[in-house]
């Protein structure tokens, strides 16, 4: 199923923006969400078809809130790609344990994260 619509889990502002103007501008619907419990609620209530999730937030963090959705009868079949400045392995092991399927480094490379979503459609 191609991706439309497209769930940003964000702290920050500006990467917010940032994401939601450029795939905006390539036919996405960018739907956001300022922390890991907005980004479970919403992702029940919008039923994106891809999850973008920073892992440090305040709060409820990309971890937890990746293993919440992936494990919710409504949501695991959501994908989840890791957008975050955490570059180690075991990071990137422990977000795709957490049920990810992708993981991108910030700054994120535009075409990198352009060919990962095109891969899921």
């Amino acid at each position: 199923m191609p991706v439309k619509k497209i769930l940003i889990v964000d702290d920050s502002p500006t990467d917010r923006q940032y994401l939601s103007e450029f795939l905006s501008k390539r036919g996405y619907q960018c739907v956001t969400a300022d922390g890991g419990d907005e980004g479970i609620a919403k992702s029940k209530t919008e039923l994106p078809d891809l999850i973008l999730m920073d892992i440090v937030m305040p709060g409820t963090d990309g971890y937890k809130a990746t293993r919440a959705i992936a494990r919710d009868e409504v949501t695991k079949q959501i994908p989840i790609i890791m957008c975050t400045t955490r570059n180690q392995e075991t990071d990137r092991i422990w977000g795709l344990r957490q049920g990810a399927k992708d993981y991108v480094m910030k700054p994120i490379d535009t075409n990198e994260l352009l060919a990962k979503v095109a891969a899921l459609g």
